[in-house]
């Protein structure tokens, strides 16, 4: 049978953890698990064979870290050959009848994505790709994608094995204690994406016990419509005795999990310190648990690296602004490719309270495949908000969508057999929730009926590309009323139609209805109003206009959609200044002492160092640093430990900070003829420990450090003990921070700690990394636990004694 048809009417058991059960066997601190599936085959089948026995249903092979960054070409193969033939031959040897699968597990390959780190999109596809493509040679029945706390990361792995197999993808993402991963995904925008791209399967795996992950999975099955899965760890990891253990019992796992499976998720096995103990704990637990349905939640929503959008009750606002249509400012910095202005613009509309940005770079004389790529890139590197990708051009499109970090909104289909066939392809594939214009190709209907027609007829060709109208939403084409009075009122009924009779949310462009009249904002504003009050879901509209946003904040205040009035409120209060752009951007929570610090808090990095240069006529360097640039990193940096900036803010903003400092730097050698290096910068050695190949999070603290004014001296990743301590003893430094990702890493931590300890004992250690915490920091005698990047520039200030700058 095959496992999507098994999982239809049954609950499926996963495996426990592979790390723990390893370093019990012998695995040495630094030593790559995956090479013991060729040195140690015996030890890898007998775990195989345990949780075969103990009643998983799938079995992940040993190949979790197995990626090209690890390992050369041939080891690569030989090393998943057989991972997968361990498997193999521990199913055939295992007890029971129940069904049993075996998985290509797939890891985080341990970088950072471009923009935030090194590696390019594409390049993590191509790397994921690889992986797959040698999974399906060697015979594995399902590909698992797991642990992964970054979405395009986790976008590059799943894209990779859909366009390499045809193999079931399960996929499971890494979240933290505030229900978010690493790079800000909340569980809403992580199922939006992987339901679009097509994933089996969902879930969430290690970082935290069952009782801290069953909330996550509740809201996981609240907007899911494909099976949910959990895969917890034991709880929180010590060290007692010189061996790691975790601090939930087999019989407090099972008894959660199993809650959890009767709430719904269809598919539970466990992660860091679970064993097969573990899993025939949980399948005894939930023996008797009839498995709930999995139905299709119908929620039309989009989504960006970090939250999710949903059409529905509530009318949702997409920014106009960036969109050449009218604007020649915009276009000039089209043709210039002034990208720091297409940003600035997103941001204000941002400010101006809009959850959805449109994005259209079209005219003549550009490459618009080029430019469009470069401007969602760029707009997702400083921005939050799920955007609408908007263009007639297919090959630009699929650009677009292909390095869209989230699932999109696609401007536009419409009923031309030409038009659908291009479109829905791009969308089955990417994910992505279509506009869908009521014309074909006899133009532009006159009637109502027309329109509701042609809306039938793309639902019924999206329906063969298996798009469901749940991610349809229909623009029935808003038509100068100065040229047809007749326009609007058509355009209102083919909306009501579409809404009453299909159940499809609708969307319009606004402002159209009043071009070639004066005052437009009245008509517009009218209008507005009248769509709403027939049901409209979305309206493209300009942000920046008063009259447009007092009717949307009466009307939620009106409809019961405004909780205690609080949004009304706080606009009417923005109401009395004079000017409509005023109004809206007073909405901004920050005040800003420069344009420089709001350069840096928004991330733009041309135009930090443009308005550096600038200052730096007036300006003395370390007034500039001191006075605006460490201010804003503090304003970023508060945002992130309050939780209302995320980490691509952070980096973005820590990168146009370093665009402003090498301005500085240049000045300075200028009039000096060489940097100064008088020892007043306080210096930090950072490294991944032995066997680790994870460096993203000791990338993210290096950026930070040097943005502080830290000399930072990073070892990379793979680091001995050794290695560690004689540097440390060679620049005499008082400050070493040590990662690790990976349970089988942890000792290597533990082993530097003490070797410093006693070759270096002045010097204080700060850690991090998913598997740690607080308490398990102090076990292994680290000086500091810092559960994020702002955290450990905060213990490394308190070090240096003072607030460290540019020397």
């Amino acid at each position: 049978m095959k496992i999507l048809d098994y999982a239809k009417n049954n609950i499926l058991y996963l495996d426990g953890g592979m790390g723990t059960l390893l370093q019990e066997r012998g695995l040495e601190a630094g030593e790559l698990p995956e090479l013991w599936n060729l040195s140690h085959p015996d030890i890898i089948r007998d775990i195989h064979e345990s949780y075969f026995s103990a009643g998983s249903n799938v079995v992940c092979a040993n190949t979790f870290g197995a990626n090209p960054l690890k390992f050369s070409e041939c080891e690569l193969e030989a090393v998943i050959s057989s991972a997968l033939e361990n498997a193999r031959a521990a199913r055939e040897i295992s007890k029971g009848s129940h069904e049993k699968f075996i998985a290509l597990d797939i890891g985080p390959c341990g970088k950072l994505l471009k923009p935030y780190g090194d590696l390019a999109f594409e390049d993590a596809v191509a790397l994921f790709s690889k992986v797959v493509i040698l999974g399906v040679k060697h015979g594995a029945e399902l590909v698992f994608i797991e642990t992964m706390n970054d979405s395009y990361e986790t976008k590059a792995a799943l894209l990779a094995a859909k366009e390499t197999c045809d193999l079931p993808v399960f996929v499971s993402n890494a979240y933290g204690s505030d229900g978010k991963l690493m790079t800000g995904a909340t569980p809403e925008a992580m199922c939006a994406m992987l339901e679009g791209l097509g994933a089996d399967a969902i879930g969430a795996n290690c970082s935290l016990g069952p009782s801290q992950l069953a909330p996550i999975i509740d809201r996981l099955l609240t907007v899911a419509s494909v099976p949910v899965f959990v895969k917890a760890n034991a709880g929180l990891p010590s060290v007692k005795d010189g061996k790691t253990v975790f601090d939930v019992s087999a019989e407090e796992f099972s008894k959660v999990t199993a809650d959890m499976l009767s709430r719904g998720a269809r598919m539970a096995g466990g992660c860091c310190g679970t064993t097969p103990e573990y899993i025939s704990a949980l399948v005894c637990a939930s023996k008797g648990i009839a498995p709930i349905s999995v139905t299709d939640k119908g929620l039309t929503v989009i989504s960006s690296y970090a939250n999710a959008v949903t059409f529905g009750k509530a009318p949702v606002l997409i920014g106009e602004r960036i969109n050449p249509t009218g604007k020649k400012r915009f276009k000039q910095a089209l043709v210039e490719g002034d990208m720091d202005y297409i940003l600035s613009e997103a941001l204000r509309e941002e400010e101006c309270g809009v959850p959805v940005l449109d994005v259209n770079v079209g005219i003549p004389d550009i490459d618009e495949r080029e430019v469009l790529v470069s401007a969602v890139r760029e707009i997702q590197s400083v921005c939050a908000l799920p955007l609408q990708i908007d263009t007639s051009n297919a090959t630009a499109m699929e650009a677009a969508l292909r390095i869209y970090n989230g699932k999109a909104m696609i401007n536009s289909v419409n009923g031309k057999e030409e038009s659908m066939r291009a479109v829905f392809p791009l969308a089955k594939k990417y994910g992505g929730v279509i506009v869908a214009l009521t014309l074909d190709e006899n133009g532009i209907p006159e009637t109502a009926e027309e329109r509701f027609r042609i809306a039938e007829n793309i639902l019924a060709v999206a329906s063969e590309y298996g798009i469901k109208k749940k991610d349809i939403i229909f623009d029935t084409l808003t038509m100068t009323v100065s040229a047809d009075k007749n326009a609007a009122k058509v355009t209102l009924d083919a909306l009501s139609l579409i809404s009453e009779r299909l159940g499809c949310k609708t969307v319009l462009g606004v402002s159209n209805v009043s071009f070639g009249l004066p005052a437009r904002d009245m008509i517009n504003s009218t209008f507005f109003t009248s769509a709403l009050e027939r049901g409209l879901s979305a309206a493209i509209m300009n942000p920046y206009s008063q009259e447009m946003m007092k009717v949307y904040y009466s009307y939620r205040a009106l409809h019961g959609l405004d909780e205690s009035f609080s949004d009304y409120i706080a606009f009417s209060e923005s109401y009395s200044m004079t000017t409509q752009v005023a109004a809206s951007v007073q909405k901004a929570d920050v005040k800003y002492a420069s344009a420089l610090e709001e350069a840096v808090v928004k991330g733009l990095k041309e135009r930090a160092s443009e308005l550096v240069v600038e200052m730096l006529k007036g300006n003395a360097p370390l007034d500039i640093v001191q006075g605006h640039i460490i201010p804003a990193l503090d304003i970023v940096g508060k945002g992130f430990e309050e939780k209302t900036i995320y980490l691509p803010q952070l980096l973005m903003s820590a990168e146009a900070a370093k665009s402003a400092f090498e301005e500085i730097k240049v000045a300075m050698l200028s009039k000096s003829g060489e940097e100064k290096t008088d020892g007043a910068r306080f210096k930090v050695i950072i490294a991944t420990v032995k066997g680790d190949i994870h460096d993203i999070g000791k990338n993210i603290v290096k950026l930070l450090l040097e943005n502080y004014g830290f000399t930072v001296i990073d070892l990379g990743r793979d680091v001995p003990p050794e290695t560690i301590v004689e540097r440390a003893i060679a620049e005499d430094v008082s400050l070493v921070g040590l990662s690790a990702l990976m349970t089988t890493t942890v000792p290597a931590m533990e082993e530097t700690i003490a070797l410093l300890r006693e070759k270096h004992p002045k010097c204080k250690v700060i850690v991090g990394g998913a598997v740690l915490n607080r308490e398990y920091a102090e076990r292994i005698g680290a000086d500091k636990y810092a559960k994020d990047a702002m955290e450990a520039v905060r213990y490394a200030e308190g070090r240096a004694g003072t607030r460290s700058t540019l020397s």
